[in-house]
């Protein structure tokens, strides 16, 4: 016959087993253990009833003769270790098997425009030098000095020994073109040429040498031949040619230098750049692109830029006025090591504390903006703004009261997580602006076109959070600069890509000299000059003639010598003979002559019937 217990019955069995333990316990904590055990064993079987309003049977034990048939048990005794019960020991954070997650109304919801933002601490301004050129104040200085604070006369040198050496090897290789060591005089000329293609625009470089034609541009021919131009041109190098073969040798190891062969031109640039200016307190990091489908292997693509395919740079600029003070050329994923990402790494190498200083402010677009980075940059006292992409590590998503696709524009959500504020802002669509230097709303308005519900057009006033106004005001300094760049480009379609590079620092270098003029002359409260006219000067004495065209004029108190002094003065005339400058850019004749100007270092005849020297320094 089966028999069946109900709860009341178990409860009693329970509680007359608990009497025998108490019984045999040695001391009156574990009483309170197993007490409490028990306690915790009927919370979990789901008994309502609490344990002292249960009635219980007698303490008396039964006898033996009201013990019931059956199979003997062995209680355990004081010596022995009763069973552990289940569920013993187990804590409210343990019973369920589920994982504890955050509740999605924990989250902090977004606030609105009319909620209070405090603004953040922000860094004091303590720049390592005071900003502006960092030249002679007291001193009007010309076009070409600004200029050749760039292209300094020891960079002019290594360039010149570099594209010596590679004509050497090149002819040694079987190219056939007439060479003679080129040297900084006749380089400065190159570069001048160079620049003046900037200003006057021909399909081709030799349509510059074109004779008799509606077409024709005089000033090329007058200062220098156009065999000699290509073949100074073709063979301009930065870097020395042994040492690009050794560098080649390690191609496909980590020793390997992609951009050795600009390496030591754009050093001597980057330096100057800094060197030459400091920067003022705002500055902004943005992609620049150089253009060029060469195979290269760091050749890159964007689709947003307007020369889609080229050479990559990260560029620090002045959102003061465009000056490019620092910038790096990106060789590909295959070549970068970076260890917080390539945006991040990119911002760290262009921003240098011991160079800049502290509290500056720093903007960029989403491309570069993550939470990681602003607290870096919170870190070592530098402001931070920018866009940024909702998908990015760290920023807020799933908010509670978040813009819809049909807000109103004009309409503000902001959410404030320690030194950063996120800001989304409804214009004609959704912006998105991390900051740790604004507030996120301090009342301020834009002005907006906007078509009323009549269909007539009005202008209103939208408001608009501080940070977006802040990012509009000092974010386009860099297209500003390329701006300023593409306006005179010596840029044109070359074979080599380590040209087109230099072709760009070219740009660089005049680009920033006119900055410095401008910011020089203000300084002086002097009107500028425009930036064409900077140039034409800058070709003028660079080619070493006036604004006309003509030869410039020079001190009669020059003398002429020998161009190449032998033990034996008969044999002078045979030796070293150079190109007389007079006849060629006024009588367009190549004549040779062992004479040159002693001071002017140029070369001229001084014959019975043709005294070039006379007529050059009239």
């Amino acid at each position: 016959m089966k028999r069946t217990l109900n709860v009341r019955q178990v409860v009693q069995m329970l509680e007359a087993e608990d009497e025998e333990d108490v019984l045999s316990s040695p001391s009156s904590s574990e009483e309170d253990s197993s007490e409490e055990d028990d306690n915790t064993d009927l919370t979990l079987v789901g008994i309502d009833e609490t344990y002292e309003n249960r009635p219980g049977p007698s303490t008396k034990r039964p006898g033996p003769s009201t013990k019931r048939p059956g199979p003997s048990i062995q209680r355990p005794g004081p010596s022995t270790k009763r069973p552990r019960k289940r569920g013993r020991g187990r804590t409210a954070q343990t019973r369920g098997s589920f994982p504890q997650t955050r509740p999605q109304h924990a989250l902090q919801p977004w606030r609105t425009r009319d909620d209070p933002d405090t603004a953040p601490h922000v860094s004091r301004f303590v720049p390592r030098r005071t900003p502006g050129a960092q030249v002679d104040s007291h001193a009007i200085h010309s076009p070409l000095e600004l200029f050749q604070l760039y292209f300094s006369p020891s960079t002019l040198r290594t360039l010149c020994d570099n594209t010596n050496k590679q004509a050497a090897r090149n002819k040694a290789m079987g190219k056939k073109y007439k060479w003679t060591d080129v040297d900084c005089e006749e380089l400065c000329k190159v570069l001048g040429l160079l620049i003046y293609t900037s200003l006057v625009s021909v399909s081709n470089i030799s349509d510059y040498w074109k004779q008799a034609s509606l077409m024709s541009v005089p000033l090329p021919s007058t200062i220098m031949p156009r065999d000699r131009f290509r073949a100074v041109l073709s063979n301009i190098h930065p870097s020395d040619p042994e040492e690009d073969e050794n560098n080649e040798a390690r191609k496909g190891t980590p020793e390997y230098d992609k951009l050795f062969k600009v390496k030591p031109l754009m050093n001597d640039i980057i330096n100057a750049c800094k060197a030459h200016c400091h920067p003022r307190r705002e500055l902004a990091v943005d992609e620049r692109m150089v253009a060029t489908k060469a195979k290269t292997g760091m050749t890159q693509y964007m689709k947003d830029k307007p020369m889609k395919w080229g050479v990559k740079l990260f560029v620090l600029a002045d959102s003061s006025n465009g000056y490019t003070i620092n910038f790096n050329i990106y060789i590909g994923k295959k070549y970068t090591e970076t260890v917080h990402g390539l945006a991040y790494d990119a911002v760290m190498d262009l921003i240098q504390p011991s160079y800049l200083g502290t509290g500056y402010h720093v903007y960029m677009d989403n491309f570069y903006t993550s939470p990681q980075l602003f607290l870096k940059l919170t870190e070592m006292e530098f402001g931070a703004c920018g866009t940024y992409r909702d998908n990015r590590k760290g920023c807020p998503t799933q908010r509670a009261n978040a813009l819809a696709k049909k807000s109103e524009r004009g309409e503000i959500r902001w959410i404030r997580e320690g030194s950063l504020v996120f800001v989304k802002w409804m214009d004609t669509r959704e912006v998105s602006v991390c900051s740790n230097i604004q507030p996120a709303v301090s009342g301020e308005v834009v002005r907006r076109r906007v078509k009323d519900k009549d269909g007539s057009w009005s202008v209103k006033d939208i408001p608009c959070p501080s940070p977006v106004i802040a990012y509009n005001k000092y974010m386009g300094v860099v297209d500003r600069s390329d701006q300023l760049l593409q306006y005179y480009s010596t840029h044109h379609k070359t074979a080599r890509w380590y040209r087109t590079v230099f072709l760009h620092m070219l740009d660089i270098a005049t680009t920033n000299a006119y900055l410095l003029h401008c910011d020089i002359s203000k300084s002086h409260q002097l009107k500028p000059l425009t930036h064409k006219n900077f140039q034409a000067e800058l070709v003028a004495q660079l080619c070493q003639v006036d604004l006309s065209g003509r030869p410039a004029r020079r001190s009669t108190n020059h003398v002429p010598v020998g161009i190449a002094v032998v033990a034996d003065p008969t044999q002078m005339a045979t030796q070293g003979r150079r190109i007389c400058q007079q006849c060629n850019q006024v009588y367009q004749r190549r004549n040779l002559t062992p004479w040159k100007c002693k001071a002017c270092d140029v070369a001229l005849c001084v014959i019975l019937n043709r005294n070039c020297f006379e007529e050059w320094h009239e």
